[in-house]
């Protein structure tokens, strides 16, 4: 019987054998499917962080140069006030090409904002001053002319009481979504969540595959649904970058033209002495039209927020294309004026 047995014996144990192989072989090939999914997941989540930086970089870049703009209105309010006997300068009009009346008090009041603004802002977080831009700056910084918490005007008040009163307003160095919401550019990014800058991505999304499971196949669905998502807010940030670069150029061209006009009216004023308008000769009137008709341009550019902000959660914000085109398109207009 025993030699019969052995034979029977060695078979199961051949057979067992091999399932422990194809075992073993399916295991290895799992795992590699898997360290390869995480790898990729990696690649994906370093690529959205990396376009992140850099455009929340760009958006930085044109915030502080709108705002940094807003405040140097300070320094032409002083100097438009002391021209005695000046006009009433027209609004610009040409074609469909429409800038805003030359108000004195607004400029006043955005270059108080902004100085505000600027005072407090350094150490915000990255992205606070993008935000500002993706809002629009005058709009943002309006707003914390509102009214302080004793009931005080910020307008009013001056120094430190000015910047803490306009920072309470913003959120702490930043615009707060109704009162208290999430932080402009606060970026969030951990094992659990990937969180973008509200007014910069103006989404906040869960990456599940955080957690990738240990099955390959839902693993694999995992880390798909999570790069579905990356592309798409890729595909933004990378249209929003591009926008603020070209906006960001446009607008340091109109504002050297601004300073090259504020810096001949300045001389005109101050070191000659010229302040009745009647004293001007035509060449300095001109230019003094041009400045402010540049401030004029300059604050409307400010005007523009370069982000659609999306109704719904959940979903991305758009580009402003629209505002930003007719927006760059008024400044080649007055450009091609001067």
């Amino acid at each position: 019987m025993i030699p019969f047995i052995v034979p029977i014996i060695a078979g199961i144990i051949g057979i067992g054998t091999g399932n422990a192989l194809i075992g073993g072989v399916k295991i290895k090939e799992s795992d590699d499917i898997l360290r390869e999914i995480k790898a990729r997941n990696e690649e994906n989540l370093n690529r959205f962080n990396n376009l992140n930086q850099e455009t929340i970089n760009i958006m930085d870049k044109l915030g502080i140069l709108e705002v940094e703009t807003l405040k140097k209105f300070n320094e032409f309010s002083q100097l438009i006030e002391k021209i005695h006997n000046k006009p009433l300068f027209k609004e610009y009009k040409k074609e469909e090409i429409n800038l805003p009346d030359f108000q004195l008090d607004k400029i006043n009041e955005v270059a108080v904002a902004a100085s505000a603004v600027l005072a407090g802002i350094s150490g915000a977080t990255l992205g606070t001053i993008g935000g500002i831009a993706a809002s629009g700056a005058v709009t943002s910084v309006v707003m914390a002319l509102g009214i302080a918490s004793t009931g005080t005007a910020i307008s009013s008040l001056s120094g430190i009481a000015a910047t803490n009163a306009t920072l309470a307003v913003l959120g702490g160095g930043t615009l707060a979504a109704g009162g208290g919401g999430v932080a402009l550019g606060n970026i969030l990014l951990s094992s659990v969540a990937v969180g973008v800058a509200v007014l910069v991505t103006g989404v906040v999304f869960n990456i599940v595959s955080h957690k990738i499971s240990d099955d390959a196949n839902k693993a694999k669905q995992e880390v798909n649904e999570s790069e579905r998502i990356i592309n798409i807010n890729c595909e933004y940030l990378n249209e929003l970058k591009i926008a603020a670069s070209e906006y960001i150029n446009c607008m340091t061209i109109v504002r050297d033209k601004y300073m090259e006009k504020f810096e001949y009216i300045y001389n005109v004023v101050n070191n000659i002495g010229k302040v009745n308008w009647y004293d001007f000769t035509d060449t300095e009137k001109i230019e003094t039209e041009n400045l402010v008709l540049l401030v004029s341009l300059l604050y409307k550019m400010c005007q523009v927020n370069l982000v659609n902000k999306t109704v719904n959660d959940g979903e991305v914000n758009s580009v402003n294309y629209k505002d930003i085109k007719d927006s760059i398109n008024s400044a080649n207009a007055v450009l091609n004026e001067l």
